[in-house]
Protein backbone atom coordinates (compact mmCIF):
# COMPACT_ATOMS: atom_id res chain seq x y z
CA UNK A 1 0.00 0.00 0.00
CA UNK A 2 2.82 2.24 0.75
CA UNK A 3 4.41 2.47 -2.30
CA UNK A 4 1.01 1.88 -4.54
CA UNK A 5 0.68 5.45 -2.45
CA UNK A 6 3.84 6.61 -3.65
CA UNK A 7 3.16 5.63 -7.30
CA UNK A 8 0.06 7.59 -7.38
CA UNK A 9 1.70 10.46 -5.58
CA UNK A 10 4.73 10.42 -8.26
CA UNK A 11 2.19 10.37 -11.39
CA UNK A 12 -0.29 12.87 -9.90
CA UNK A 13 2.74 15.51 -9.71
CA UNK A 14 3.75 14.47 -13.36
CA UNK A 15 0.11 15.13 -14.41
CA UNK A 16 -0.17 18.64 -12.56
CA UNK A 17 3.52 20.15 -12.87
CA UNK A 18 4.55 20.68 -16.02
CA UNK A 19 8.29 21.52 -15.20
CA UNK A 20 8.48 17.80 -13.64
CA UNK A 21 10.18 16.01 -16.11
CA UNK A 22 10.70 11.90 -14.68
CA UNK A 23 9.71 10.76 -11.52
CA UNK A 24 13.53 10.46 -10.59
CA UNK A 25 13.17 14.03 -10.75
CA UNK A 26 10.28 14.22 -8.73
CA UNK A 27 10.94 11.56 -5.98
CA UNK A 28 14.21 13.10 -5.19
CA UNK A 29 13.76 17.12 -5.50
CA UNK A 30 10.21 17.60 -4.89
CA UNK A 31 9.51 18.79 -1.18
CA UNK A 32 5.88 18.39 -1.01
CA UNK A 33 5.97 14.97 -1.96
CA UNK A 34 8.64 14.33 0.52
CA UNK A 35 6.62 15.69 3.40
CA UNK A 36 3.74 13.25 2.20
CA UNK A 37 6.07 10.37 2.66
CA UNK A 38 7.03 11.44 6.34
CA UNK A 39 3.54 12.26 7.35
CA UNK A 40 2.07 8.95 5.99
CA UNK A 41 4.88 7.41 8.64
CA UNK A 42 4.06 10.04 11.07
CA UNK A 43 0.57 9.51 10.99
CA UNK A 44 0.80 5.51 11.42
CA UNK A 45 2.91 6.17 14.47
CA UNK A 46 0.04 8.54 15.75
CA UNK A 47 -2.51 5.77 15.13
CA UNK A 48 -0.94 3.39 17.26
CA UNK A 49 -0.32 5.41 19.99
CA UNK A 50 2.97 6.26 19.73
CA UNK A 51 2.36 10.08 20.16
CA UNK A 52 6.28 11.20 20.73
CA UNK A 53 7.15 9.41 18.03
CA UNK A 54 4.86 10.80 15.56
CA UNK A 55 5.65 14.29 16.46
CA UNK A 56 9.17 13.54 16.02
CA UNK A 57 9.03 12.60 12.33
CA UNK A 58 7.01 15.17 11.57
CA UNK A 59 9.05 17.91 13.12
CA UNK A 60 11.80 16.19 11.05
CA UNK A 61 9.84 16.80 8.52
CA UNK A 62 9.05 20.23 9.03
CA UNK A 63 12.92 20.98 9.21
CA UNK A 64 13.70 19.05 5.75
CA UNK A 65 10.56 20.26 3.79
CA UNK A 66 9.57 23.84 5.47
CA UNK A 67 6.28 21.93 5.64
CA UNK A 68 4.59 21.75 9.17
CA UNK A 69 2.00 18.84 8.63
CA UNK A 70 0.38 17.05 12.49
CA UNK A 71 0.77 13.73 12.57
CA UNK A 72 -3.08 13.65 13.51
CA UNK A 73 -3.79 15.15 10.16
CA UNK A 74 -6.29 12.87 8.17
CA UNK A 75 -4.86 12.88 4.22
CA UNK A 76 -6.57 10.90 1.42
CA UNK A 77 -4.89 9.62 -1.84
CA UNK A 78 -2.59 11.72 -4.54
CA UNK A 79 -2.09 15.02 -2.38
CA UNK A 80 -0.15 17.16 -4.53
CA UNK A 81 1.20 19.66 -2.64
CA UNK A 82 3.15 22.40 -4.98
CA UNK A 83 6.19 24.51 -3.83
CA UNK A 84 5.15 23.88 -0.23
CA UNK A 85 7.24 26.58 1.84
CA UNK A 86 5.62 27.75 4.84
CA UNK A 87 2.14 25.06 4.49
CA UNK A 88 0.62 24.89 7.84
CA UNK A 89 -2.04 21.86 8.73
CA UNK A 90 -3.63 21.69 12.39
CA UNK A 91 -4.03 18.32 13.88
CA UNK A 92 -7.91 17.91 13.56
CA UNK A 93 -7.61 18.71 9.67
CA UNK A 94 -8.92 16.37 7.07
CA UNK A 95 -8.30 16.09 3.42
CA UNK A 96 -9.95 14.31 0.80
CA UNK A 97 -8.09 12.56 -2.55
CA UNK A 98 -6.89 14.87 -5.16
CA UNK A 99 -6.49 17.86 -3.12
CA UNK A 100 -3.80 20.62 -4.25
CA UNK A 101 -2.10 22.84 -1.80
CA UNK A 102 0.09 25.56 -3.13
CA UNK A 103 2.80 27.39 -0.76
CA UNK A 104 1.76 29.79 2.45
CA UNK A 105 -1.06 27.92 2.88
CA UNK A 106 -2.83 27.35 6.64
CA UNK A 107 -5.40 25.12 7.49
CA UNK A 108 -5.80 26.18 11.16
CA UNK A 109 -8.06 26.17 13.92
CA UNK A 110 -10.08 29.19 15.83
CA UNK A 111 -10.79 27.19 19.03
CA UNK A 112 -8.82 26.05 22.38
CA UNK A 113 -11.18 22.83 22.30
CA UNK A 114 -9.14 19.48 21.71
CA UNK A 115 -12.07 18.01 19.19
CA UNK A 116 -12.85 18.77 15.96
CA UNK A 117 -11.30 22.65 15.21
CA UNK A 118 -9.60 22.25 11.72
CA UNK A 119 -10.96 22.28 8.26
CA UNK A 120 -12.41 19.80 6.16
CA UNK A 121 -11.34 19.62 2.33
CA UNK A 122 -12.90 17.26 0.50
CA UNK A 123 -11.83 15.29 -2.87
CA UNK A 124 -10.94 17.75 -5.97
CA UNK A 125 -9.65 20.87 -3.72
CA UNK A 126 -7.50 23.76 -5.07
CA UNK A 127 -5.99 26.17 -2.24
CA UNK A 128 -3.49 29.20 -3.56
CA UNK A 129 -1.09 30.09 -2.33
CA UNK A 130 -1.06 32.08 0.65
CA UNK A 131 -4.62 31.30 1.55
CA UNK A 132 -5.93 30.48 5.13
CA UNK A 133 -8.53 28.31 6.16
CA UNK A 134 -9.43 29.10 9.29
CA UNK A 135 -12.22 26.69 11.50
CA UNK A 136 -14.11 23.43 11.65
CA UNK A 137 -16.08 23.71 8.57
CA UNK A 138 -16.29 21.70 5.36
CA UNK A 139 -14.84 23.06 2.24
CA UNK A 140 -16.66 20.78 -0.29
CA UNK A 141 -15.91 18.73 -3.30
CA UNK A 142 -14.25 20.92 -5.97
CA UNK A 143 -14.13 23.66 -4.47
CA UNK A 144 -11.18 26.51 -5.76
CA UNK A 145 -9.76 28.68 -2.85
CA UNK A 146 -7.99 32.16 -4.39
CA UNK A 147 -4.17 32.88 -3.75
CA UNK A 148 -4.27 35.16 0.00
CA UNK A 149 -8.34 33.97 0.34
CA UNK A 150 -9.04 34.25 3.96
CA UNK A 151 -12.08 31.36 4.55
CA UNK A 152 -13.85 31.72 7.21
CA UNK A 153 -17.00 29.35 6.96
CA UNK A 154 -18.08 26.64 4.44
CA UNK A 155 -17.52 26.70 0.85
CA UNK A 156 -20.11 24.87 -1.32
CA UNK A 157 -19.55 22.50 -3.57
CA UNK A 158 -17.95 23.67 -6.88
CA UNK A 159 -17.24 27.38 -5.76
CA UNK A 160 -14.70 29.69 -6.34
CA UNK A 161 -13.96 32.38 -3.60
CA UNK A 162 -11.44 34.91 -2.88
CA UNK A 163 -10.79 37.72 -1.07
CA UNK A 164 -11.02 38.53 2.85
CA UNK A 165 -12.94 37.65 4.15
CA UNK A 166 -13.71 35.00 0.96
CA UNK A 167 -16.52 35.70 -0.84
CA UNK A 168 -17.71 33.36 -4.19
CA UNK A 169 -16.75 34.35 -7.09
CA UNK A 170 -18.22 33.79 -10.64
CA UNK A 171 -20.59 31.20 -11.86
CA UNK A 172 -20.73 28.29 -9.79
CA UNK A 173 -20.30 25.18 -12.11
CA UNK A 174 -23.23 22.79 -13.30
CA UNK A 175 -23.24 19.51 -10.82
CA UNK A 176 -22.79 17.28 -13.74
CA UNK A 177 -19.57 19.17 -15.01
CA UNK A 178 -16.25 17.81 -13.31
CA UNK A 179 -14.37 20.66 -12.03
CA UNK A 180 -11.24 21.83 -13.78
CA UNK A 181 -7.85 22.11 -12.54
CA UNK A 182 -6.80 25.82 -11.95
CA UNK A 183 -3.38 27.01 -10.72
CA UNK A 184 -2.90 28.48 -7.41
CA UNK A 185 -6.95 27.59 -7.52
CA UNK A 186 -7.71 31.64 -8.57
CA UNK A 187 -9.57 32.18 -11.72
CA UNK A 188 -7.19 33.69 -14.53
CA UNK A 189 -9.72 33.58 -17.61
CA UNK A 190 -12.96 35.67 -18.21
CA UNK A 191 -14.47 35.30 -14.64
CA UNK A 192 -15.82 38.53 -13.39
CA UNK A 193 -13.26 40.30 -11.06
CA UNK A 194 -16.04 40.73 -8.08
CA UNK A 195 -13.92 44.25 -6.84
CA UNK A 196 -14.75 45.55 -10.92
CA UNK A 197 -18.16 44.37 -10.76
CA UNK A 198 -18.61 46.55 -7.57
CA UNK A 199 -17.27 49.42 -8.93
CA UNK A 200 -19.26 48.72 -12.10
CA UNK A 201 -22.32 49.04 -9.97
CA UNK A 202 -21.31 52.11 -8.11
CA UNK A 203 -20.58 53.97 -11.30
CA UNK A 204 -23.82 53.31 -12.71
CA UNK A 205 -25.19 54.34 -9.08
CA UNK A 206 -23.42 57.69 -9.11
CA UNK A 207 -24.47 58.43 -13.08
CA UNK A 208 -28.17 57.49 -11.98
CA UNK A 209 -27.88 60.43 -8.93
CA UNK A 210 -26.05 62.82 -10.89
CA UNK A 211 -28.70 62.93 -13.53
CA UNK A 212 -32.02 62.77 -10.65
CA UNK A 213 -29.90 65.81 -9.09
CA UNK A 214 -29.77 67.81 -12.47
CA UNK A 215 -33.46 67.19 -13.01
CA UNK A 216 -34.04 68.37 -9.70
CA UNK A 217 -32.38 71.00 -10.48
CA UNK A 218 -34.39 72.27 -13.17
CA UNK A 219 -37.48 71.96 -11.77
CA UNK A 220 -36.11 74.02 -8.80
CA UNK A 221 -35.29 77.00 -11.24
CA UNK A 222 -38.39 76.41 -13.35
CA UNK A 223 -40.38 77.07 -10.53
CA UNK A 224 -38.33 79.93 -9.18
CA UNK A 225 -39.05 82.22 -12.08
CA UNK A 226 -40.77 85.32 -11.70
CA UNK A 227 -44.41 85.73 -13.16
CA UNK A 228 -43.92 88.30 -14.99
CA UNK A 229 -41.34 86.85 -17.17
CA UNK A 230 -43.27 83.18 -16.99
CA UNK A 231 -45.86 83.31 -19.71
CA UNK A 232 -47.29 80.45 -18.78
CA UNK A 233 -47.92 81.71 -15.01
CA UNK A 234 -49.26 85.30 -16.76
CA UNK A 235 -51.92 83.85 -18.01
CA UNK A 236 -53.23 81.97 -15.27
CA UNK A 237 -53.02 85.31 -13.31
CA UNK A 238 -54.71 87.26 -16.23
Amino acid sequence: MIFKNLRDDIANVLRLDPAARSSLEVLLCYPGLHAVMFHRLAHWLWQRGWLVAGRFVSAISRMLTGIEIHPGVKIGRRLFIDHGLGIVIGETAEIGDDVTIYQGVTLGGTSLNRGKRHPTLEDDVIVGAGAKVLGAFTVHRGARIGANAVVLQEVPEGVSVAGIPAKPIGERPKPEKAPEFMPYGTPCDDTPDPIACQLSVLHGEVARLRARLAALEEERVGSSVPAAFDPARRSVNE
